[in-house]
């Protein structure tokens, strides 16, 4: 019981701390490619000893920064919830990830241990009600700062996620019919299976590449970030956090990075194989020529980790370049888009998904 206490604790422990150090990183991440971007320096001032390391300390500095600013909390505002409301907003932002798989398994003392926070059944159904309840965060702030701009921002925030959230959900139906389940390991091992003779992988953007740009946008839409930063955009529009300062924004801050490594992984686990390698199989490379170039397990399973890490980065990395390459979207042309755009799309691709699976009297896998 003590190893199986400890092993549970540990793939716990590497999720938190790996989107957690991930979340900060991300930081440093959106300054210096944003610099790149509009040709400048970017982050490089803060050192420790005269080592700036091309400003990786810069999010270190954030943090001391954020712990030593002073707390202020207008006179009206509700003690209780303007004080709980950052903390849900990263609670929920943080336990979406627990259920996706970032690799098959790892053989430990005879133990199969999946490499997964928590496995879950209907692992896709837990990830969307905990960034389904991330909005409470969100109306809580807004409400509870007693600043009537603070409110509009939370409901702009609300109005906004709920949408994408239809959309996200709607989406996602047609991968669950394809793969035939809700539970996300099941769904990255299903993508293990070839067309084509063998050279194509199965993966969701091949079998699902309409619900895969439903899901991109209105996945960077739930994030609040640009192009679809209506709720708290920095230049000129007040935001739902707008009394906050000093840690309590910085969590804010931290919620918005935490999301899009949630969706950047969600991305990669629904439509582009998860931690699957192409050709890769549990006893080794099997190549469509006949090859077969065995591995060891923990090889295999290290190889598994470091693609799903690889392909999470890459989505990150291409969300960050569509923040600083569009401009921001009107509301009403946000709020058109998820209900008049991704909605329907999204409910035009499970129909005609329906209708080829009952064409062809079974899944194409």
């Amino acid at each position: 019981m003590i190893a199986d206490l400890g092993i549970a604790f540990g793939r716990v422990a590497f999720v938190m701390l790996f989107v957690l150090n991930l979340g900060g990183l991300m930081t440093w991440v959106e300054r210096k490619q944003s610099a790149i971007m509009q040709d400048r320096i970017g982050a490089n001032r803060a050192s420790i000893f005269g080592f700036r390391l091309i400003g990786l300390f810069h999010p270190l500095a954030d943090a001391i920064k954020m712990l030593t600013k002073e707390d202020f909390r207008p006179a009206r505002a509700d003690r209780f919830l303007f004080t709980l409301a950052p903390f849900v907003s990263v609670f929920f932002a943080l336990v979406a990830f627990a259920s996706i798989p970032f690799g098959d398994t790892l053989r430990i003392a005879g133990r199969e241990v999946p490499l997964q926070a928590v496995t879950l059944n209907v692992g896709i159904l837990y990830v969307f009600a905990m960034l389904s309840l991330g909005v409470y965060g969100v109306m809580m702030a807004g409400w509870s700062s007693a600043n009537n701009f603070a409110l509009l921002g939370g409901q702009r925030a609300a109005a906004l996620m709920i949408s994408a959230e239809i959309a996200i959900g709607a989406s996602i139906m047609g991968v669950i019919m394809i793969y035939g389940s809700l539970n996300m390991q099941d769904i990255v091992r299903a993508q293990g299976q070839y067309f084509l003779g063998g050279w194509l992988p199965a993966w969701g953007i091949v079998t699902q590449p309409v619900a895969f740009v439903v899901f991109v946008t209105a996945a960077l839409a739930e994030t609040k970030r640009i192009p679809f930063d209506l709720p708290e955009g920095e230049s000129e529009i007040v935001g739902y956090f707008v009394e906050y300062s000093g840690m309590k924004f910085g969590m804010f801050f931290l919620a918005d990075f935490l999301e899009t490594i949630v969706v950047a992984s969600l991305a990669t686990t629904l439509f582009f194989g998860g931690w699957q390698v192409p050709y890769l199989m549990p006893d080794g490379f099997h190549f469509p020529w006949g090859t077969v170039l065995s591995v060891p397990h923990w090889l295999y399973a290290g190889l598994g980790v470091a693609s799903f890490s690889v392909k999470s980065l890459a989505f990150c990395f291409f969300f960050m370049q569509l923040r600083w390459t569009l401009p921001r979207f009107r509301y009403d042309q946000l709020m058109s888009l998820g209900w008049k755009g991704l909605f329907p799309i999204a409910v035009a691709n499970v129909v005609v998904t329906a209708v080829v699976l009952i064409f062809l009297g079974e899944a194409p896998r």
